[in-house]
């Protein structure tokens, strides 16, 4: 695939709520994953498809309920391109609040190789 057919394909997945399809499907097993900010849930790099895989069951677990989620088209470039994420979700313990990000990824050989979020 290349990284039009990539961003196509997973602007869709997450449309749908398919985060960790998405991952299995289309991120290199040794991609990177960068938060914006180190936090007590979340470290700043996750390396590893298994550890993003895990990350996200991880965040999953803290969402109490999933009211609306957005997902832009993508911007790209020859081997990168960014989507717009937007959530609104109650948190476990948390409340409702709204999320959102730009969502980057690198793409390497037909796969995403490393994907970064800042807000």
């Amino acid at each position: 695939m290349n990284t039009q057919e990539i961003a196509n394909r997973l602007v869709a997945l997450c449309r749908e709520g398919e985060f960790e399809k998405a991952q299995k499907e289309l991120f290199a097993k040794d991609a990177v994953s960068i938060e914006p900010y180190a936090t007590p849930d979340f470290q700043k790099e996750t390396k590893g498809l298994d550890a993003i895989i895990e990350k996200g069951e991880k965040f999953s677990s803290m969402v109490e309920k999933y009211h609306d989620m957005q997902v832009s088209e993508p911007l790209l470039t020859e081997n990168s391109f960014a989507v717009k994420l937007s959530m609104d979700l109650t948190m476990k313990g948390k409340g409702r609040m709204n999320m959102s990000e730009l969502c980057l990824y690198q793409v390497k050989d037909g796969k995403i190789v490393s994907e970064s979020f800042s807000v």
